[in-house]
C-alpha cells in the first residue's frame, strides 16, 4: 500500500500538522527541489512511513514556496525533519541519515504498546479495567492507563485504590485534575451543618465549606466562599489550597478558573 504524503504550505500547516499532531504525530519533511540530500532522503522517510501507517502521519514543505515556515521553525539547513506531537515540535534532524537513525525517530514517536491498550480500552468497556492493568503492568507511570483505570475504580467507590494508582502516573494535567477531583470528593463533611456554621459567624469553617460544596459539584459558589476565607487572616492558608485544588480538579482551561486566579492574586496581595 502506498502511503500519501502531502505536500503543505503556510495555508494548511496550522490545521494538517499543528492540530494533527494533536490527535497523530507528523513529521515534517522541509526540502526544495534543487536539494539533493533532500532527493535521497525521501525516499527514506515514505518508507519509514509505511512501516508506521495509521501511526505517524508525514508531510512535505517546499521551503523555497513557503519562507515564512522555513522561518518560523528556524530551518537553517535542509532536509530538515521536524516531528510534531500535541501540537509542538517533540524532536527533530539535520541532513541525510541513515536507515537505522531514521526508523529509530519514527519508533520513538508511534504508539508504545501501553498506549495501543490504553486505546483499546476506549472502544472495549467490556474489558477496559483489564486492558488498563495491563498498561499499566508494561508501563506503570502510563498517566492514560492512570487515569482509566482511577476513573473505573473511583465510580464503583475503590477512592483509596483509585489514589494508589493515579500516585504512579506521570504528573500529567489530567492525572492531577483526577487526583484533585477525587481529594475533595473525599471531604464528606455535612454541607447543611457548615453552611449553617458559617452563616452564624464561624468564619474558620469556611475552608471545609468550600471543599464541601466543590464536593457536591457547586464550584461557583465554593470559589467565592474561598475566595472570602483567603481575605480572612485566620483561614487564608487552608483557604488558598482549597481554592487551588478546586482550580486543579475544573483544569485551567475552565472559564471560571480563569476568572477566579485574578481574584485570587488580589486578595493574598
Amino acid at each position: 500500500m502506498d502511503v500519501l504524503v502531502r505536500d503543505v504550505g503556510e495555508a494548511d500547516f496550522a490545521e494538517i500538522v499543528v492540530e494533527g499532531s494533536k490527535t497523530r504525530p507528523v513529521v515534517v519533511d522541509f526540502w526544495a527541489e534543487w536539494c539533493g540530500p533532500c532527493r535521497q532522503l525521501s525516499p527514506a522517510l515514505e518508507e519509514a512511513a509505511q512501516r508506521h501507517v495509521g501511526e505517524v502521519d508525514v508531510v512535505k514543505v517546499d521551503v523555497d514556496a513557503n519562507p515564512r515556515l522555513a522561518q518560523t521553525f528556524r530551518v537553517q539547513g535542509i532536509p530538515a525533519v521536524k516531528a510534531f506531537a500535541g501540537g509542538r515540535v517533540v524532536n527533530e534532524f539535520t541532513g541525510l541519515q541513515p536507515p537505522q537513525v531514521i526508523e529509530q525517530f519514527f519508533a520513538a514517536l508511534a504508539p508504545s504498546e501501553a498506549d495501543r491498550l490504553v486505546a483499546e480500552a476506549g472502544t472495549d468497556p467490556a474489558r477496559a479495567e483489564d486492558l488498563y492493568r495491563s498498561a499499566m503492568a508494561a508501563e506503570v507511570d502510563h498517566p492514560g492507563a492512570a487515569v482509566g483505570l482511577a476513573s473505573l475504580l473511583a465510580d464503583r467507590g475503590d477512592v483509596d485504590e483509585a489514589r494508589e494508582v493515579l500516585a504512579k502516573a506521570r504528573p500529567t494535567d489530567e492525572v492531577q485534575r483526577l487526583g484533585a477531583r477525587l481529594d475533595l470528593e473525599g471531604v464528606g463533611s455535612d454541607l447543611d451543618a457548615l453552611a449553617v456554621a458559617v452563616e452564624g459567624g464561624d468564619v474558620e469553617s469556611r475552608p471545609e465549606l468550600g471543599r464541601a460544596l466543590a464536593a457536591a459539584g457547586r464550584h461557583d459558589e465554593a470559589i467565592e466562599v474561598l475566595l472570602d476565607a483567603v481575605r480572612l487572616p485566620a483561614t487564608r492558608e487552608d483557604g488558598r489550597e482549597a481554592l487551588l485544588a478546586v482550580f486543579t480538579a475544573l483544569g485551567p482551561d475552565d472559564p471560571r478558573v480563569r476568572a477566579a486566579r485574578p481574584k485570587l492574586a488580589s486578595a493574598l496581595f
